[in-house]
């Protein structure tokens, strides 16, 4: 299946909205999902940082709002 957008004609608002609506279908479906092996590896860096502080983890509403200001 192929998908075209017109992302040259959408705002970064709107391009984040579309990211949403499609995170949220995909957790909506996760359990039907296999995710590949280098998911897993992926994590288990990222928390192995975590751990070692050299990394925190950020609530999901105030990641969103760090990222808007970035692109906004």
């Amino acid at each position: 299946m192929s998908i075209s957008l017109p992302l040259e004609k959408m705002s970064a608002e709107e391009k984040i909205r579309v990211m949403e609506s499609l995170w949220d279908d995909l957790c909506d479906t996760a359990g039907s999902t296999l995710s590949p092996d280098w998911h897993g590896k992926v994590l288990a860096s990222r928390d192995a940082d975590v751990q070692a502080g050299v990394a925190e983890i950020s609530d999901w509403e105030a990641a969103k709002r760090r990222i808007a200001d970035d692109i906004l």
